[in-house]
């Protein structure tokens, strides 16, 4: 089968859903499925093989964060262009309430067209303003794919009609093993993985958390990954215990997963705003032991608990007398650990890719795809 996938948000900062294209593309590629994905990007950016670019993306606030997007001429006549040649018996679109390239593709396009919902997120009036342009769009969806109940939620009350609920996908044994960062290997090692200077990941309950912590635990250090402004992020720590707090940046793919080896508790302190977790499922499938805020999405892909403890969201002390617990209790973090690896197994992309592809056929079949009736 030839895919075509459209990607809305800049290929080259990470993001949850550019890293759900990617692993569903190359698992789609592995399976023997023509898999081509157009994203917003600069022609000089270094892209897999399989990915187009659609031109340089603009900042847009979105949903709480900043969204990096693509939406005018130019990307628009990339779309026709790369819908055209193609020739793709399925468009699988992500996210086509945000306005970037997912809009641009189904106005493009002509045949069986898939989308996928990522995004959880109250009523907003830009979004009912942008109702009846996003709904012309919208109306040529034949399949529709929802990556949690929250993002399901979120379709039906702005747009209506339902949608299968397939969960985002983790290619497991990618995070299964690897060996620890250099220097972090010792102590009690607390980590972070997000954007730091995005309010919504929880970044600042975790420093302060970290700040009633540090005193009374001389051996307690904090990892941080991802980008930001270090120096912004050091300036909510208290000077004496700087020096305990390791900001990597944004860091390659080889180097997240040591991350994920390299610490006694992972935190993921996100405040709202989430569908899912798929750092949870990156962090399951490397056996950490987890502490999360007490979200929908986050309890759920943790089973109420069972495979990673939960905490107050938003409440440092909470963080803090929880995150000291499981520092204090090997034996509790090595069953979360292991209550972890079982239950990331049924988002694995083995398995998600398969159900992707159920949905792929159906949409296909009910239009009754020709050679030449492709998009």
């Amino acid at each position: 089968m030839r895919v075509g996938i459209v990607c809305p948000y800049t290929w080259d900062v990470p993001g949850g859903v550019q890293a759900h294209i990617r692993d569903l593309a190359e698992a789609l590629i592995a399976d023997g499925h023509q898999v081509e994905v157009i994203a917003p990007a600069a022609d000089d950016a270094p892209l897999p093989s399989y990915v187009t670019p659609a031109g340089r993306a603009v900042p847009v606030p979105y949903n709480g964060s900043v969204a990096r997007l693509a939406f005018g001429f130019l990307s628009a006549n990339r779309v026709r262009r790369w819908i055209r040649e193609g020739r793709f018996d399925v468009l699988h679109v992500h996210e086509p309430f945000v306005p970037s390239l997912g809009v641009l593709a189904c106005w493009a396009a002509k045949g069986p067209i898939v989308a996928t919902f990522h995004a959880s997120y109250q009523r907003s009036r830009a979004l009912s303003v942008s109702a009846p342009v996003l709904q012309t769009a919208v109306e040529k969806i034949t399949g529709r794919i929802a990556v949690s109940d929250a993002a399901r939620t979120t379709l039906v009350e702005h747009m209506g009609g339902d949608a299968v609920l397939i969960p985002n996908g983790v290619t497991v044994s990618r995070y299964a093993e690897a060996e620890p960062l250099p220097g972090w290997d010792g102590g009690e090692v607390i980590g972070f993985l997000g954007r730091m200077d995005e309010p919504r990941k929880g970044l600042p309950v975790l420093l302060e958390a970290f700040a009633l912590l540090a005193p009374v635990r001389p051996r307690l250090r904090l990892l941080v990954a991802g980008p930001g402004d270090a120096e912004e992020v050091l300036e909510k720590v208290p000077a004496e215990f700087r020096d305990r707090v390791g900001l990597l940046g944004m860091v390659s793919e080889e180097d997240k997963v040591r991350a994920y080896h390299s610490v006694d508790v992972f935190c993921a302190p996100n405040l709202g705003g989430e569908s899912f977790g798929i750092v949870l499922t990156e962090a399951m499938s490397a056996g950490a032991a987890i502490l999360a805020s007490d979200i929908p999405a986050f309890r759920r892909v943790l089973d109420d608990g069972q495979a990673g403890a939960l905490f107050e969201t938003g409440d440092a002390a909470s963080l803090a007398r929880e995150a000291a617990a499981l520092l204090d209790d090997p034996a509790r973090r090595a069953k979360l650990s292991d209550e972890a690896r079982t239950a990331v197994w049924k988002y694995d992309w083995s398995t998600v890719a398969r159900d992707v592809v159920r949905v792929y056929e159906t949409v296909a079949s009910a239009a009754g795809v020709e050679e030449d009736d492709r998009p």
